[in-house]
């Protein structure tokens, strides 16, 4: 309709120019004239020509300063958006006891788009969209091999929608007074409104992130609340919590798997400690770092789980001292025997070493494990990071796990290699 409106609206002055340019009738009768002391004087044609050319272009520089308005308001000016594709290529080596993992060479890819709304200058409302090709189910009996928390191969840039874009995360926060936020959405993780970061590392593979992604941190995308407290001297307190299937079971049921997470933090700038307790009902279970007993929640499927984060970083990054992450999870069923579960986490990382904002990290750890295991599950990971310039980033990681599942020689070994375009 826009290009329809603006051809009619250039074409009627056109054409009522062109009579007025140049007028045949006129012209016949100036020639049959018999009054032959005028005569036609080419440079005054020429002239009337260009002012007449200078007012159809001023219509179609008037017209498009009018189009550009429309496109600019049709965005709102308080929205801000930014995203990035990742392509990664990678292959496993596994134990052959192992059989559910696929050692081929694959390449798979996630994307992404982060919105910000603000509509008081204070508040934001959030919204994620993503998608990406790594697949949610087994290909010829095996998973394939970064999609699958079990082993603890799920990367941080791995995603399952089957190449749909869809939304992935939705919530909106909003000040109280001076010191407390209000934080509720429909499709949030309870790590989401904590009051402290709880780890600086950054992974590679998301059994990583958060100083152990186990029983105290681990979440789920679900309908949620929580109200956060920051005072000026780096003190922070929250408590949030949120309901798996909310949007149709109901909130804090006893039909919804339900995480309600307290933590107390405390923050300056090269440092940072932080407690948390989290109570999960109802068969709430984490999955990335932890093993299959580990895993499984006896009783009537409540937990009571206590975290400790840490970490540290130098003053001045491009030496030899890495920053530091520290993790610890103790986890508690109400059942008769084998009750107890636990974790720790290390990361390491290094920046600016060789060139500005690169990264080197290193991660070890010990995935949940139920005080039965005879085993002693391991993990680790590490990668370089470099900019190819201000958009385009490359990562080259290693990684693996020894009795990685809880159980004996279940060890493997992958490699991958990471593209991240920002935008």
């Amino acid at each position: 309709m826009l290009v329809a409106g603006t051809a009619l609206s250039l074409t009627a002055p056109v054409a009522s120019q062109a009579s007025e340019i140049v007028n045949l009738e006129e012209m016949n009768s100036y020639v049959r004239s018999e009054k032959t002391s005028s005569r036609l004087d080419s440079k005054s044609f020429i002239d009337d020509v260009k002012d007449d050319l200078a007012k159809v272009n001023s219509r179609v520089d008037g017209l498009e300063a009018r189009q550009n308005n429309f496109e600019a308001g049709g965005f709102s000016d308080t929205t801000t958006m930014d995203g990035k594709a990742v392509f990664t290529v990678g292959a496993l080596d596994a134990d052959d006891s192992i059989t559910a993992l696929n050692e081929n060479t694959v390449f798979q890819y996630m994307y992404v788009m982060n919105l910000n709304s603000s509509f008081t200058g204070d508040d934001n409302l959030y919204v994620r969209i993503k998608t990406g090709n790594g697949p949610k189910d087994s290909a010829g009996g095996k998973t394939l091999p970064f999609n699958e928390t079990a082993y603890g191969t799920y990367l941080s840039s791995a995603n399952q929608n089957g190449d749909g874009l869809k939304v992935d995360k939705l919530w909106y926060s909003m000040p109280l007074g001076d010191s407390f936020t209000f934080t509720a959405g429909p499709k949030i993780e309870n790590y989401y409104m904590h009051g402290t970061t709880p780890s600086i590392y950054k992974p590679v593979l998301k059994q990583f992130t958060l100083g152990g992604n186990a029983s105290a941190y681990g979440a789920s995308t679900s309908p949620g609340a929580g109200l956060t407290w920051t005072g000026d001297n780096g003190l922070a307190i929250s408590t949030n919590f949120t309901t798996q299937k909310g949007n149709s079971t109901g909130l804090l049921t006893n039909e919804g798997k339900t995480s309600w997470a307290t933590q107390v933090g405390y923050t300056k700038p090269q440092y940072s400690v932080s407690a948390i307790v989290n109570q999960k009902y109802n068969g709430w279970t984490d999955s990335y770092f932890t093993t299959s007993t580990g895993k499984a929640r006896g009783g009537d499927g409540s937990s009571t789980n206590i975290g400790l984060r840490g970490w540290w970083r130098p003053a001045e990054t491009g030496t030899a001292t890495p920053s530091i992450s520290v993790g610890f999870d103790t986890s508690e069923i109400d059942a008769s025997s084998n009750s107890n579960t636990n974790m720790y986490f290390v990361g390491l990382n290094w920046q600016d070493i060789f060139q500005a904002d690169d990264r080197i990290g290193l991660a070890v750890g010990q995935p949940q494990k139920n005080e039965s295991e005879t085993t002693d599950p391991f993990a680790w990971e590490a990668y370089y990071s470099f900019q190819v310039n201000d958009s385009v980033n490359v990562t080259p990681a290693i990684f693996g796990g020894s009795d990685r599942n809880g159980t004996a020689s279940s060890d493997l070994t992958g490699a991958v290699l990471e593209t991240t375009f920002k935008f």
